[in-house]
This record gives structure tokens, C-alpha cells and sequence, in this order.
């Protein structure tokens, strides 16, 4: 991300999580340690949609790293995430939002992605996305108002509105 939709060095201390973290500019530098990341995070829905592939995965994510719309989630000292926001078609397309297993499920992607949505908020900006068909991730995204604009058998596109909240 470029600073637009949420600050470089941000910091927030995301209470289920526990722990501070930060975002900061992506580096060329950083692609090869997202990309492994992102072959790890998606590998189990990938492979049960049947679209795993080793190299895929990660070539994927190299072709089309944009280190000037990506910031890397930083806990302590640790990559332990990324998130990808680009201006696409009147609006925010959030990509590559990864975090590394050991911390899902503890509130940090909850607290990224509502920096992610006050800046998109703040500029009166819809945000869209893709999710992989049954992946978990969906309630994440619902949870913070996003809903289904259209699906295939592989993808659901997302959208969120401006200012449309979080679900309790």
C-alpha cells in the first residue's frame, strides 16, 4: 500500500491478539518470503479445490507483486503477514492479505483489515475482493460487511460498501 489507505508504520495492538504489530512498505526484497507465505496459507483450500501446484502458488504472487500497493504485517520482529490494496475501477481491490498460520484466529487479521477499511472509509471508497470457494476466510470478510457480488466454481467476488461496519 502506498500510505493511502493505511499509513507505513501504522501500529495497533489487535486485544484478542495480544501482541502489537505494525505495518510497513513492502520491499522488492520481501516477494520471495510472501510468496512462500502465500503457498503455505492456501495450499489446503487450493489443494481441495484440486488447483494446488507447487510452482503455480507461488509465480502467481511474484507476477504481480506490486511493492508500492503491499504492506507487510509485522509482529515484534517477525513477517508475520502481508495485505495488498490497489485502486481498481472506482474502488479498493484488497489482494495477497495473508498471515502466517501461528497467527490466525487470534484477532490480528480482524485488526489489519479494519485499518485496511477505515482508510478505504475515509476516502468514501468501496472495497472488492476475491475469496476461494469454501474458504474460511469468507466469515472474516462477512464479518466485516462484505458481501457477495458473484461467484464461479473456483472464486467469490466480494464487495464492501463505504462505511458499511462490522457484524457483532
Amino acid at each position: 500500500m502506498d500510505g493511502e489507505v493505511v499509513g507505513n508504520g501504522t501500529r495497533a495492538d489487535a486485544s484478542a491478539h495480544g501482541a502489537a504489530w505494525a505495518l510497513r512498505s513492502a520491499t522488492e526484497a520481501d516477494v520471495e518470503v510472501i510468496a512462500e507465505l502465500r503457498a503455505t496459507v492456501m495450499r489446503a483450500d487450493l489443494e481441495r479445490l484440486g488447483r494446488y501446484d507447487e510452482h503455480r502458488v507461488r509465480q502467481r504472487l511474484r507476477d504481480s507483486f506490486s511493492p508500492r500497493h503491499t504492506s507487510v504485517v509485522v509482529v515484534g520482529r517477525e513477517l508475520a503477514g502481508c495485505v495488498t490494496v490497489r485502486p481498481a475501477g472506482g474502488r479498493q481491490w484488497l489482494e495477497h492479505f495473508y498471515l502466517a498460520p501461528h497467527h490466525q484466529g487470534r484477532g490480528l487479521g480482524s485488526a489489519v483489515l479494519r485499518a485496511v477499511l477505515e482508510g478505504a472509509d475515509a476516502r468514501g471508497l468501496a472495497v472488492g475482493l476475491n475469496v476461494l470457494q469454501g474458504s474460511p476466510a469468507r466469515r472474516l470478510y462477512e464479518r466485516h460487511g462484505f458481501v457477495v457480488e458473484a461467484q464461479d466454481p473456483v472464486d467469490v467476488f466480494m464487495v464492501r460498501p463505504p462505511g458499511a461496519g462490522t457484524v457483532a
